[in-house]
């Protein structure tokens, strides 16, 4: 039945077949079972301490068929965090599972409602990488972690653990900004300053701007969101770098400052902060940070239509993500492709591959940058004289935008409504008015950059109309205003217009 490989003391011994083995197990009686898995995991710790340290995932197995429950709970435990830090998102999760499976077994105490809010949130931001952030399972991670701070309560003991507090808030966060809610980010912002203020730290108040930075950005105020993130950026600075989440505080804070300074018309400045972004991420060599710190980048590489850099990144990030089995962040390559070959005039591959992006990455639950999404696909489609399908899909992005509260992206959906309705339906009078309410969307959220946009949309339609001094007037102004960024497509094609219109 056995093969004997060696000599004793020294002899190892092989099952002749796996179905013996089974069979041999299965005999055992529970308790022989048991005290059997026991002797082998204190075994491992007593002797093998260099195996017992880097495979905690085997003990804890022992300690779970031996019935030793917490101490197999904290084992499943380490064994998810060794893998979340080597960026192994589904073993990490499987072992949180496992781990939570052990200590909802055990009786109720305060110190093991604590170790059980760790492993919630721990699972949480595992899954944010499998799943998604707005992913159903994802999501009752987090809520599991909020619902057992409330049952602590409910025993008569206040849970006073502040960062774990702030932990949970950040990741029901990041599930409002994924399934785009704008009041509730806000709340959950706002909850989250008030618990950081209270304790104080630069770790709590770093992460409470940084929420409230990149909220205000998305709901239309960059230049407030831009001066949240500066604060933040200054709490990490070094040697503060902070870990508030599943990524690193810097790499994500510098990638959302950066599509602040671009909104705001400093092109340049937003690139420095790409750049760093993205140098921080490879420096610290965790592919979560990585995966986000290219995927939020992108979109200032897409904003600012630098076709190069946005198929870069989007490839990067698609094999990244394949390699970790990141459903959300591959959906993301996917869009983000096809928005750097829109972007190099491949209009007919462009719009398959952003109709893809857009399925895949609602599978995941997540709504946020649909505005973008949908506007991005209306230009393809007009592009291609599908003008049906475009005025479709804009009309999509706006009613986005109106319920969820996700407003940065609202100048541009005017602006290109306009151009579609001067493309597809030679209306004149319609793309005036979309243009018009393209600046004064661009001016009230002092998004300079979409008010360059808007200014030289409508500039054109002024010279086609023999408005020549007007359109100079128009644009004038906005042109002369920005002092960088003059080797981007944008302020090319301002100061090509502008010679054009002095001549």
């Amino acid at each position: 039945m056995l093969f004997r490989q060696g000599s004793p003391p020294r002899a190892t011994y092989l099952f002749k077949h796996a179905l013996v083995q089974d069979a041999a197990y299965g005999t055992l009686l529970r308790e022989a079972r048991r005290a059997l898995h026991a002797r082998i995991a204190q075994t491992l710790e007593s002797q093998f301490s260099e195996i017992a340290e880097n495979q905690p995932e085997l003990l804890a197995r022992h300690y779970t068929e031996a019935a030793l429950i917490e101490k197999a709970a904290a084992l499943w435990c380490k064994a998810g965090r060794q893998s979340l830090s080597r960026s192994a998102f589904v073993e990490a999760v499987a072992h949180f599972t496992r781990g939570i499976s052990q200590l909802e077994i055990l009786q109720v105490t305060m110190p093991l409602i604590g170790e059980r809010i760790e492993a919630q949130i721990n699972l949480g931001n595992a899954l944010i990488d499998v799943k998604g952030h707005a992913a159903p399972e994802t999501k009752a991670a987090f809520r599991r972690a909020h619902d057992l701070m409330k049952q602590s309560e409910e025993l008569g003991e206040s849970f006073d653990d502040s960062q774990l507090r702030l932990r949970v808030l950040n990741g029901l966060f990041l599930n409002a900004y994924v399934a785009f809610d704008g009041d509730l980010m806000h709340e959950i912002a706002a909850e989250t300053l008030t618990l950081a203020e209270k304790q104080g730290t630069a770790k709590s108040l770093l992460m409470a701007h940084g929420i409230i930075g990149w909220t205000l950005v998305l709901t239309g105020n960059a230049a407030e969101g831009r001066a949240r993130i500066d604060h933040a950026l200054a709490l990490c600075n070094p040697p503060n770098h902070f870990r508030t989440g599943p990524t690193d505080a810097r790499a994500t804070r510098l990638s959302t400052r950066a599509m602040a300074l671009w909104l705001l018309g400093y092109p340049a400045a937003a690139q420095a902060d790409v750049d760093q972004a993205i140098a921080r991420a490879r420096e610290i060599g965790e592919a979560g940070t990585l995966m986000l710190a290219l995927g939020i980048s992108n979109y200032t590489q897409i904003l600012g239509r630098n076709a190069a850099g946005a198929g870069a990144f989007s490839d990067e990030l698609a094999a990244l993500a394949d390699e970790k089995s990141a459903s959300l962040r591959k959906a993301e390559a996917v869009f983000q492709r096809g928005c750097a070959l829109a972007l190099s005039g491949r209009f007919a591959e462009a719009v398959q591959a952003i109709a893809t992006g857009v399925m895949a990455w609602r599978s995941t639950g997540s709504t946020c940058w649909t505005p973008l999404h949908m506007s991005f696909l209306a230009n393809v489609h007009a592009r291609l004289g599908e003008f049906g399908d475009a005025r479709r899909c804009i009309a999509e992005a706006l009613r986005a935008s109106e319920a969820s509260k996700e407003t940065w992206f609202d100048a541009e959906i005017h602006r290109i409504s306009g151009e579609i309705a001067l493309s597809g339906e030679l209306d004149k009078a319609k793309a005036e008015a979309c243009f018009e309410r393209a600046l004064a969307v661009a001016r009230q959220q002092q998004a300079k950059s979409f008010e360059l946009r808007a200014a030289t949309s409508m500039a054109r339609l002024l010279r086609d109309r023999g408005k020549r001094n007007e359109a100079r007037d128009l644009l004038t102004p906005i042109y002369g205003w920005f002092t960088e960024g003059f080797d981007t497509l944008d302020l090319k094609e301002a100061k090509a217009l502008l010679d054009e219109l002095h001549a």
